[in-house]
């Protein structure tokens, strides 16, 4: 963590009037102006030791580390950044969206494009029997509202009679 100095108004105020009694006025400049070139090194040396740190850390498998107390920590997240991951290498090995047709890429083998396409339709075919379930029980559930709802006015029929 850097180190912060936290000075306000006040503290600069009397810092700067002990030193323009203690230095005087003529050499004042030349010392602001020298504090601010050793805070500029201070600075530089701090920014050059925290990128050794960081660089000595990636050397060191830190980031490899810190991806597994990720995974461990929230899998889901972890999950979608591996199917991030290979969404992204099937698209650099295979062209645009996988599907091999790209000009400046290599092509898919016959057996891995015939995969390919087996795969497209189990996934066509579970979307749709998913598709075929959700609208099988939205409508169950509306004839259990419909049902609901005249029993509802039979009763109020029956109460005004």
């Amino acid at each position: 963590m850097p180190m912060v100095f936290d000075f306000g108004f006040g503290e600069l105020l009397v810092i700067g009037i002990v030193a323009l009694i203690v230095v005087g006025p003529k050499e004042l400049p030349m010392l602001f102006r020298n504090v601010g070139h050793f805070m500029g090194k201070a600075r530089g040396m701090a920014r050059e030791f925290s990128r050794a740190m960081n660089d000595a850390a990636d050397d060191a498998g830190v980031k490899d580390i810190q991806k597994t107390f990720k995974s461990a920590s929230n899998p889901m997240s972890s999950a979608m950044d591996g199917v991030r991951d290979a969404a992204k290498s099937m698209t650099d090995i295979g062209g645009s969206g996988g599907t091999g047709k790209s000009a400046d890429k290599p092509k898919l083998s016959e057996e891995r494009e015939a995969a390919r396409r087996k795969i497209e339709a189990n996934a066509a075919r579970a979307a749709a029997d998913r598709k075929s379930r959700e609208a099988e029980a939205a409508s169950q559930k509306a004839a259990e509202m419909e049902r609901a709802l005249a029993e509802d006015a039979a009763k109020d029929e029956a109460d005004k009679a």
